[in-house]
């Protein structure tokens, strides 16, 4: 495989992190982006102690600011990963509409935003690249309680599949990458947040309820596996021009999604 030059977004932490780590090591270029400044320096100095500086890159990539996004639009890179992300879990029928927006406008608006910049730069200098999301396996299925999180991802999916035909005929290639339950503190941190609106004088769902249910998920096996299976899997799929456009890890999750999906179709009401 030829070496690729990746700008992954959210590589502040979790997956991302450790897959531009994986994916310079096997001798690609990374434009590694944290969202926030503070994440930057310490992975600065991450990279330079397992001497990859020279193929690591780090950047700030806030997609909240308009500035930043321009900045990014004039790097080169083969592939952009849309990695970054966050989720509100909760209730769909209590949670506050206003945390429903701000995490479509994270999760679904503002890649957007950046994928638009980049691909129609790419048009227009002929160039084919490839545009990875990150998706989940909440892309495929909507468990009680992710709803609002998980709705994000399932609009990401169409997304993804609306440009991957829209872009095939300019040799753009787009992927979809949908990770289980991994234990990189990012499912721990979605499952507090209901908890600074939820309020048992108000609320119909109570505190403790809610607290058992994400506690019991978690002490699951599905509910904490370990993110080295997938970020190798990443740092095999990001890179590659061939694959398959959606990749469902681990084998358990796309066997459970594509029987779900079969008894979508015999749910009644």
């Amino acid at each position: 495989m030829e070496t690729k030059t990746i700008l992954i977004t959210g590589a502040g932490s979790g997956f991302g992190k450790g897959a531009a780590i994986g994916m310079a090591k096997n001798g690609h270029n990374i434009i590694a982006t944290a969202h926030v400044s503070s994440q930057v320096t310490p992975l600065r100095e991450e990279v330079a102690a397992l001497g990859l500086s020279n193929k690591i890159r780090v950047e700030r990539l806030d997609l909240t600011d308009q500035y930043d996004i321009k900045q990014a639009l004039k790097w080169n890179f083969d592939i952009l990963w849309n990695n970054a992300g966050m989720g509100e879990a909760g209730p769909v029928w209590e949670i506050p509409v206003d945390i429903v927006r701000k995490n479509y406008e994270v999760n679904v608006f503002l890649p957007l935003v950046l994928t638009q910049g980049v691909v129609q730069k790419w048009v227009r200098e002929g160039k084919k690249g490839k545009i990875v999301f990150t998706s989940s396996m909440g892309g495929l299925f909507t468990p009680a309680n992710w709803g609002t999180y998980v709705s994000t991802k399932h609009a990401l999916e169409s997304l993804a599949e609306a440009l991957q035909q829209e872009l095939a005929a300019y040799g753009i290639k787009i992927q979809t990458i949908n990770p289980g339950a991994y234990y990189t503190g990012y499912n721990e941190t979605m499952a507090d947040n209901p908890f600074r609106w939820l309020d048992d004088e108000v609320n119909f769902t109570k505190r403790a309820d809610l607290r058992k249910g994400f506690d019991d998920f978690f002490a699951t096996p599905e509910g904490k596996m370990d993110p080295k299976e997938m970020i190798d899997r990443m740092i095999e799929i990001v890179p590659a021009d061939k694959g398959k456009f959606r990749n469902v890890v681990p084998k358990a999750i796309e066997d459970m999604l594509k029987d779900h999906q079969l008894k979508a179709w015999e749910n009644a009401i």
